[in-house]
């Protein structure tokens, strides 16, 4: 398959690179800088992003480039660019101003390939604080901004490339137009990796892979664990047996409303009540991590008790995604934690099962498109996502079936007031929080001490940036009203308005 890979250097704009490449109906992965793979006839391309350090700092990015410079076309961004210059002898500073926000293309090379059809003047978006201040002899301007002389550059003689803005981002008007240039016309990938061309070839890969073998799946009523059921469906049939735990951390009626959604679907799906179990060893667990690992841990040994019932079973299958396994990856040793993916990692070695993970290539909007192709229903396609804890990292504190049944009621008012105001498919995803503390209150003459909730509903692509949604202030004023009104143990709401970053979109 053609691919073009693209090293990361720690950017925030890396993913968003992926992004665009995908967009352009090109596949392509992102590595860690320092764990370059094999360089294969596959790969048609490579590019390398940009990087918070300076080319000057002792401990940059050093990229080797030697399997690929001068053998591949290359497209260094920001960073990228920089450190072509700085390995080839040029001249790269810190700038005297740094140089971020938007800027205009004072000059662009329209004679240049990877400026083709880049319009002059066009708005481009700069995030350095290094800038190149002299070109190595073999290397050409190819675009300039008022203030950046080198904005872009080539080397003669190789298809190689460089920009000092950021044409990922969408503030760069012609970026989209940039990156097709260089994976088209530099590259020569043929732009056919769609939705029906993804079904096709994973449906051929499953059935070579698994044969006859049976394989066991945790659905969780998601878009993710759904169409990589539907795809597995496709290739083994009934070799395919889906199990769906109920951890008693679901939202209100969920159990019975998603098993009743797969039974048109022709899944083999067995439905199982564990919710006791799980109550049980979260009682008295508060630490946010501590509830993670709890509940998957208590997931897995439900889930293996339920496998062992299936005889024979060979493989498990996981709803991974993309953000997950760049997430649970790092471009300098192990990233910090900021919380445990529940589907990446592996299993405990008792369990001895292969992993099969049929969507680990796709970002969540690409898994929708699949879904769609498949024939899924809309109304699960656009589902929100959903945390794997459940309302347990919901509910800030100790978690106990009485706070889920608040919190169950308070989230089923908002999510349905969002649909019936036709707002859902507006907001990425919304949910509430049950707060550690109570507040004063007036009901009728009576004076009450009772509980807070905090709504929570945020527009994103992919969860990897979010921004809190801006619903009407009416709409927010009828919610809440019905929620201290039809709550018992509720008398006050609170909106988030915080962003990601600084802010994760769940609180714990």
């Amino acid at each position: 398959m053609q691919t073009i890979l693209i090293l990361d250097h720690g950017s925030q704009y890396t993913q968003l690179i992926a992004r665009k490449v995908r967009e352009a109906n090109v596949y392509c992965e992102i590595h860690p800088y320092n764990k370059i793979p094999e360089i294969n006839e596959d790969i048609k391309g490579v590019i390398l992003s940009g990087s918070p350090y300076s080319v000057t700092d002792p401990d940059a990015p050093k990229t080797d480039l030697s399997s690929f410079i001068g053998k591949l076309p290359v497209l260094g961004i920001c960073y990228g660019a920089q450190y072509l210059v700085h390995r080839n002898g040029g001249k790269v500073e810190k700038s005297k101003i740094r140089e971020y926000g938007r800027a205009n293309l004072s000059f662009a090379d329209n004679d240049c390939i990877l400026l083709k059809d880049v319009k002059q003047n066009s708005q481009v978006w700069m995030s350095h604080g290094d800038t190149i201040l002299e070109l190595p002899e073999n290397f050409e301007v190819i675009c300039s901004t008022e203030s950046v002389k080198n904005a872009g550059y080539r080397v003669k003689g190789e298809d190689t490339y460089a920009i000092q803005f950021h044409p990922e981002v969408y503030h760069s008007e012609y970026g989209f137009v940039l990156l097709k240039n260089f994976v088209e016309k530099i590259c020569g990938c043929d732009c056919s990796w769609t939705p029906k061309n993804f079904v096709e070839s994973t449906v051929k890969e499953l059935k070579d892979k698994l044969k006859d073998d049976k394989v066991v799946l945790g659905l969780s009523g998601g878009v993710d664990s759904s169409v990589a059921a539907v795809l597995l469906h496709k290739a083994i049939g009934k070799n395919l047996h889906c199990i769906f735990v109920d951890n008693g951390l679901l939202r209100k009626n969920e159990f019975n409303s998603v098993l009743e959604s797969y039974k048109d679907m022709g899944l083999n799906v067995k439905g199982v009540d564990a919710s006791k179990d799980f109550y049980e060893v979260l009682s008295g667990v508060t630490e946010p991590e501590k509830k993670r690992k709890a509940i998957g841990a208590k997931f897995i040994d439900v889930f293996d008790r339920e496998a062992n019932a299936i005889k024979d079973v060979t493989w498990l299958a996981q709803g991974t995604i993309y953000p997950d396994v760049i997430e649970s990856s790092s471009v300098k040793g192990p990233s910090q934690t900021i919380k445990s993916h529940h589907n990446v990692g592996g299993l405990p070695e008792y369990m001895k099962l292969k992993i099969v993970e049929p969507l680990r290539s796709l970002f969540k909007d690409e898994v929708r498109r699949v879904g769609k192709e498949l024939g899924l229903k809309s109304e699960l396609l656009e589902r929100h996502p959903f945390p794997g804890p459940g309302l347990a990292i919901r509910i800030l504190g100790d978690v106990t079936e009485e706070k889920v049944k608040i919190l169950q009621e308070v989230d089923n008012i908002f999510i349905e007031n969002l649909k019936s105001s036709d707002l859902y498919n507006k907001v990425w995803q919304a949910g509430a929080v049950l707060l550690p503390i109570q507040s004063v209150g007036v009901m009728g003459d009576e004076r009450t001490y009772e509980r807070v909730v905090a709504l929570r509903a945020v527009e994103s692509v992919d969860g990897m940036t979010a921004d809190w949604s801006r619903l009407p202030y009416d709409f927010l004023a009828k919610v809440s009203n019905q929620i201290i009104n039809q709550v018992k143990g509720v008398n006050r709401v609170c909106y988030d308005i915080s962003s990601k970053p600084p802010a994760t979109i769940e609180w714990e």
